[in-house]
């Protein structure tokens, strides 16, 4: 008997009959005599629903009621799910992210799992129930109700699967598993059957969208055995991520220099020119960034010219708008000439723990994209990854040379 926690995603739950499919695969998984906990999203489209309701009242809603609102799309899943289940003939039980106490922190639409109280669960699972978990959302040390960001449904489910220490948490989605590059962009791409965790976390930090990229740190940071499934196949092995033995040196024998390639349609880029080429220039750009709570991804600072320097850095689309109201408060203070926003980019990145022992890698990619015109905005390494910001009009050209490039399609 092993404890599993299952998670399913929006397409998964879309209808009624889609929801009586996930019932009957637990209860499948529940014959076997498994302990099974299912956590689930609201039906596909729901929370973009709500959104849109949201802003026809308020067009910047505000966070808290605005997490309030969404909340309600994992409500009704959880509910229909264990009423699926008791028809059936099983033993279930629902639970909201604030009735299961799991604590985030207070930043709403994209809050932070602090800590999860599993007893409640623990004492169901042993009663014989199954036990459904909204995903997607928490409750903050005063009680406000906080959502965890796009696809945190994922990092709900990974989360409770370390804090029972549960023996896998298998991802149930609309795809059979993690590929080598968005087959709707490359037809050619082939499905992978293991993946090491450094790798789906790089491919998930560059836009793959198989899984939130927070599930994916939790997953390796308490060792939760991850596999990706597909919701419309009865059965099928999916991609297993996976831990990579340091001890074994022949365990990278047969691995393929590259795994994948990942795009990201969302970022802008950001470009304070002109400044003082100083110390602590950087902190003056960054820092009242940071204080908005708005991520940054990759940063380029140019060599000093005439004393001043240009300052490069990219940030999600949604946030533009509000990163260059910031920097235009504090353009005099840091004495900056110019700043200027750009959301027509894209960046794709190859990632693969070949790289570690294969030389030429960034010049096959630069020579792939050179050879279709493809002018290389900016740069960003990592012992696994080679990420390029470039014109977001090639980001398919891109994705579609370079996996040929690297022989992806190849099993």
């Amino acid at each position: 008997m092993a404890l599993i926690v299952q998670k399913y995603g929006g397409t998964s739950v879309g209808s009624p009959d889609r929801i009586k499919n996930l019932a009957r695969r637990v209860a499948r998984f529940k014959a076997l005599g498994h302990q099974i906990v299912v956590v689930v999203s609201a039906m596909s489209g729901e929370t973009n629903r709500l959104i849109s309701l949201a802003k026809e009242i308020m067009p910047e809603p505000d966070p808290r009621e605005l997490d309030v609102m969404v909340a309600t799309g994992e409500q009704v899943t959880i509910g229909l799910t264990a009423m699926a289940l008791m028809e059936l003939g099983l033993k279930a039980k629902s639970y909201t992210g604030s009735q299961v106490r799991i604590v985030t922190d207070n930043a709403h639409t994209k809050a932070r799992i602090l800590s999860i109280d599993e007893e409640r669960i623990r004492a169901d699972l042993d009663a014989g129930y199954v036990v459904v978990v909204a995903g997607f959302q928490g409750v903050d040390e005063s009680g406000n109700i906080t959502t965890l960001g796009r696809g945190g449904s994922d990092t709900t489910g990974v989360a409770l699967a370390a804090a029972l220490k549960a023996d896998e948490c298998q991802i149930y989605t609309d795809v059979d598993g993690v590929y080598t590059t968005d087959p709707r962009v490359v037809p050619e791409a082939r499905r992978l059957k293991s993946i090491t965790f450094e790798e789906m976390l790089e491919l998930a930090s560059q836009g793959s969208k198989v899984l939130q990229i927070r599930s994916v740190e939790f997953a390796g940071k308490y060792k939760v055995k991850l596999r990706v499934l597909s919701s419309f196949e009865e059965d099928g092995e999916g991609t297993l991520i996976t831990f990579e033995d340091p001890e074994n040196k022949d365990s990278n024998m047969e691995q393929p220099i590259i795994s994948g390639i990942a795009f990201n349609r969302d970022e802008a880029k950001i470009m304070v020119l002109g400044v003082p080429d100083k110390p602590g220039i950087a902190y003056q750009i960054l820092g009242p960034i940071a204080d908005a709570k708005i991520d940054v991804d990759m940063i380029i600072q140019n060599m000093g010219a005439d004393g001043t320097t240009d300052f490069t850095f990219t940030v999600h689309k949604n946030d533009m708008a509000k990163a260059l109201g910031i920097l235009n408060q504090v353009q005099a203070h840091i004495g900056a000439r110019e700043i200027r926003g750009d959301d027509k980019i894209a960046k794709v990145s190859i990632v693969g723990v070949g790289m570690r022992s294969h030389v030429g890698i960034a010049s096959q990619m630069f020579r792939t994209l050179a050879e279709e015109g493809i002018n290389i905005q900016m740069i960003s390494t990592s012992e696994i990854k080679i990420a390029v910001v470039i014109d977001e009009k090639y980001m398919e050209l891109a994705v579609r040379v370079l996996h040929k490039a690297f022989e992806l399609e190849e099993a």
